[in-house]
């Protein structure tokens, strides 16, 4: 359901969260490191994220990524419609375009009810890693 970009953007948001809000400032490299990720592709997502305010960033030799005490509280369903889409949630199984109630694909019915459980996993669970 999740592409390896969004599962990438939500593991870096765990990772700063597990860092704390001391105003500790992280570098892409540990960031791609930690999470086993290219820093080119981390530098893409952080810089998406950034963007969206759902992390900080600041520049300079002391600068890097961080997020603040009301960022962890944001839920993870910010980070998956910032990568995904706000759709993300309403698109069918097997990506059809014609797929709906009054015409089902094959799994339909049972899609639905895992699609809107892990939207309600996502918006209850917030950046912040339990620790």
């Amino acid at each position: 359901m999740l592409s390896n970009t969004c599962k990438t953007a939500i593991k870096a948001v765990v990772y700063l969260s597990s860092k704390g809000v001391d105003g500790e400032k992280v570098g892409i490299k540990e960031i791609a490191e930690q999470i086993n990720a290219s820093e080119h592709t981390i530098g893409k997502i952080l810089q998406t994220l950034v963007r969206q305010r759902i992390i900080n960033s600041t520049k300079g030799p002391t600068g890097g990524f961080y997020i603040d005490k009301k960022q962890l509280t944001q839920p993870i369903l910010k980070i998956v419609e910032t990568i995904e889409g706000k759709d993300i949630f309403q698109e069918c199984g097997l990506g059809l375009s014609k797929c709906s109630a009054l015409h089902p694909c094959p799994i339909h019915n049972e899609y639905k009810v895992a699609r809107e459980m892990i939207e309600k996993i996502f918006r209850e669970k917030k950046n912040k890693r339990s620790l």
